[in-house]
Formats: C-alpha cells, sequence, structure tokens
C-alpha cells in the first residue's frame, strides 16, 4: 500500500506542472483591461438620462419608453438653445462668465469620478488641491487674456503694471506652492493613489482649462467664430441624432452602438448648410463680425469697426466647364459671396468629420469606468461634460484656424508690448518709427 502511494504522489506531481487553463479562461484573461479591477462605478455616479423633473414623469407616464426619451431630449434640447442665445444676446462677457461656469462644471464632473474610481476618503488637502490647481491655471489662462486684449489699459495703473510684467512669473510661483503643498500631503499608505489622483488633476485641467481659453481667445476676435463653430456642434448633434433615430440601421463605431451612418451622414450634410447659412446671416451684423478692442478715443472697450475684407461681399468667377449651364439657365457668370462663408466650409466639415470623435473619446472614457453618463445636471443628456465634449476639441481646431490663416498683427498687442518697455527705449522706438514713416511720405500726409 505504502509504495501504492507513493507512485501515486509521483505522477500527481510530476502532472501537475503541465495542467494549462482551459482555452475559454484564457481568453477570458486576455480580454480583462487592466483597469478592470476597478469597481462598477455606475451606481455611484449620477446618471443623467434617467433623472426627469417629476411633472414631465406626469406628463408622459404612458408615453412608450423610446418617445419618452426622445421627447425629454427634445425639450432640454431647445431649453439649452434657448440659455445659448440669451448669453449671446449678453455680450462677450456674458459668454466669458458661463464658458468659466460650464469649465468649472466640467473639471468638477471629471475629478469627482476620479476620487470614486481610486476610493480615496480622507486623505489631507488632496480635494483642496485639485481646486488650487484649477484657480491657478485660471490665473494664468485668463491672465493671458487680459494681457493680450486690456494690456494698453491695465498699463497705465501702476500697481497692475507689475502683475502685467510678470505675469508668468506670478503664476509659476503659484504652481510651485500647490507642488510643494502636494509633495508634503503625500501619506506612504496612497503613494499609487495619489500620484494617479495628481496625474488625473493635470489631464483634466489639460482638456478643460487650455480649451476654455482657447475658447475665449475665439471670442475676442469676434462673436461670430464662437457662435458658428459652437452652433455646427449643436446642429451636428441634433439632426445626428435625429437621423440616426428615423433612419439609423448601420452601426458606425463599436464605442457607441447607437451611433449609425445614416445619422453621421445626415448630421455632417445639415451641418454644412446650416454652417453657411448662419455664417451668410451673421456677416451682415457689425455685433458679430467686430473683434473686442479698447478704444483709445472713447476710452472704452468697444466692438465698433469697420468690417474687414473677410466680412464684405467678393465678386467670385464661376469655372468655366459650367458656365453653358449657366446661361441655360440664365444666370451670371460670377456670384457674390461673402469670403467668411466659404471659410465656414472649413469649420462645418470638421464640425461633422473630426468633431463627433471628441463625444466617441468621451464614450471610450465612459466605457472603461463603466459609467453612463459624466452627471445628472441636465435631463435626457447627462452631465455638462456630455453636452461639450465635442466643443473643446472644436474650439482646439478654431483657434489654430483663426491664427493659421486669419489673424495678423494687432497693433493692439504691439501698443501693450510697447508699454512694458522702458522710457528710454520707448523714446528710441519712437525716433525709428518717425524716421521710417517720413522716409516712405507716410508722415508727411499727415502733417
Amino acid at each position: 500500500m505504502s509504495s501504492e502511494l507513493r507512485s501515486r504522489k509521483s505522477e500527481t506531481a510530476t502532472e501537475a506542472p503541465a495542467q494549462t487553463p482551459t482555452e475559454a479562461e484564457s481568453d477570458t484573461k486576455e480580454d480583462i483591461d487592466s483597469e478592470d479591477d476597478k469597481h462598477d462605478l455606475s451606481s455611484k455616479i449620477p446618471s443623467g438620462t434617467n433623472k426627469t423633473p417629476g411633472v414631465l414623469n406626469v406628463i408622459l407616464e404612458n408615453v412608450p419608453e423610446r418617445w419618452r426619451n426622445w421627447t425629454i431630449r427634445g425639450i432640454f434640447t431647445c431649453l439649452l438653445i434657448a440659455v445659448f442665445c440669451l448669453t449671446i444676446y449678453g455680450g462677450p462677457l456674458a459668454l466669458m462668465v458661463i464658458t468659466l461656469i460650464v469649465q468649472v462644471k466640467c473639471f468638477e464632473e471629471i475629478i469627482n469620478i476620479g476620487y470614486t474610481v481610486y476610493r480615496i476618503h480622507g486623505l489631507p488637502w488632496f480635494r483642496s488641491l485639485s481646486w488650487y490647481f484649477l484657480i491657478t491655471s485660471n490665473y494664468f489662462f485668463y491672465g493671458e487674456s487680459l494681457v493680450d486684449y486690456f494690456g494698453v489699459l491695465i498699463s497705465r495703473t501702476d500697481y497692475l503694471r507689475v502683475l502685467v510684467t510678470y505675469h508668468r512669473f506670478f503664476s509659476f510661483c503659484l504652481y510651485c506652492i500647490g507642488f510643494v503643498w502636494f509633495v508634503l500631503s503625500l501619506v506612504h499608505k496612497y503613494y499609487m493613489k495619489q500620484f494617479s489622483l495628481f496625474a488625473w488633476t493635470h489631464v483634466a485641467l489639460l482638456i478643460v482649462v487650455t480649451q476654455s481659453y482657447l475658447i475665449i481667445q475665439n471670442i475676442f476676435e469676434g462673436l461670430i467664430w464662437f457662435i458658428v463653430p459652437v452652433s455646427m456642434i449643436v446642429i451636428n448633434d441634433i439632426w445626428a441624432y435625429v437621423f440616426g433615430f428615423f433612419f439609423g440601421r448601420t452601426p458606425l463605431i463599436k464605442l457607441s452602438p447607437k451611433k449609425t451612418w445614416e445619422g453621421f451622414i445626415g448630421g455632417g450634410v445639415s451641418t454644412v448648410v446650416f454652417g453657411c447659412f448662419l455664417s451668410y446671416l451673421l456677416c451682415q451684423y457689425q455685433y458679430f463680425i467686430c473683434p473686442i478692442e479698447y478704444s483709445e478715443k472713447l476710452g472704452r472697450m468697444t466692438m465698433d469697426c469697420e468690417p474687414s475684407p473677410l466680412f464684405r461681399p467678393q465678386e467670385y468667377m464661376l469655372p468655366e466647364s459650367v458656365s453653358p449651364v449657366l446661361r441655360l439657365f440664365g444666370f451670371k457668370k460670377s456670384i457674390h459671396m461673402y469670403p467668411f462663408v466659404l471659410h465656414s466650409l472649413s469649420l462645418s466639415l470638421f464640425s461633422s468629420v473630426i468633431g463627433p470623435f471628441g463625444g466617441f473619446f468621451a464614450s471610450g472614457f465612459k466605457r472603461a469606468f463603466k459609467i453612463k453618463d459624466f452627471g445628472d445636471v441636465i435631463p435626457g443628456h447627462g452631465g455638462i461634460m456630455d453636452r461639450f465634449d465635442c466643443q473643446y476639441l472644436m474650439a482646439t481646431f478654431v483657434n489654430v484656424y483663426i491664427s493659421s490663416f486669419i489673424r495678423s498683427p494687432s497693433p493692439q498687442k504691439l501698443l501693450q508690448q510697447v508699454f512694458t518697455l522702458k522710457p528710454e527705449q520707448q523714446l528710441q522706438l519712437y525716433y525709428s518709427l518717425k524716421e521710417t514713416l517720413e522716409n516712405q511720405r507716410i508722415l508727411s500726409g499727415f502733417e
């Protein structure tokens, strides 16, 4: 008996190392994401599409679920558009304030997900640190805008001139304070989680604060550079949803199973048509096309200007290949059009082709952490970030487009730099500029 037991044990010992998991088990392990050890957050992160005012719940009680969601989404879409129009009526300052509010709310939603994911409670100062970095980054970026566009006015006040001259140095000092604060708050037990949240905070700042700064810059170039791109994203989202709801049959991307090719194409065509129409309409009003500048004559900020060639009708000759067709129907060989309308084609193509990928990125982010929405602020839509995920990508493109194809050197910014020079340097610049203008016989014409 003892010999048999020893032989069985030896067989078992030799067979054990050779055992391998089944193919199903190995496939399952390969499919598991490295972050799948996180708990399901769907019960902890509020879902806006499921949160509906009690009055609407009563009214739509007997409506089928599909049409109920469609109605709620439509009602709050109209409300959002109404708020958007009212903010535009309030002018650039109202737009800046609402941009800041949206930015803060988006940051809050992203940061709250980070706290929920890493389940850190009671760590000293970390929540305060996240908001401190938000304030610091806003001081830097919004200060850059104030220096660029209000530098001439601010430089006339002695105690504010220091803030303009050393703005970036002060911003860096504020960041260093937060950096030292973070290091001093480290707890041995939570090093990895604290550094993960530190990185999470900075990524959120990069996505939210940087993009809102670009939106502010676009506003200062003229309200049209804000209204048209934002409206394009809204229209693309609305019509992609409508076309997908009624005609959608072909899935577009796995990250968003409800998105279809029919909705993608229908939304794109609608965006191009709407963009041309809205651009043509807004080009006719100074309120939308004039950049915001400080007027030396009026002593205040103004939006009055002589429209640039971009917003004045130009004549464009049509190709000779279409001339026979035009003569057949009695049309001319040329058309009059605002050049901005042609630029709006580029904006509309980006908003309809590349813009949706901001939404796909957000969908992938939510799927990674098993949540449906970023928040529950807007019934039928989700959180603020759910509505502005594409807007941030669009804001970057518009800013890059303006700096690459539209913007020219601004006397306002040059003056701001001149006022930071020493008096002897200003005199040297004055005499050099005077001599150049006299040699070109430009100055003599004004004397």
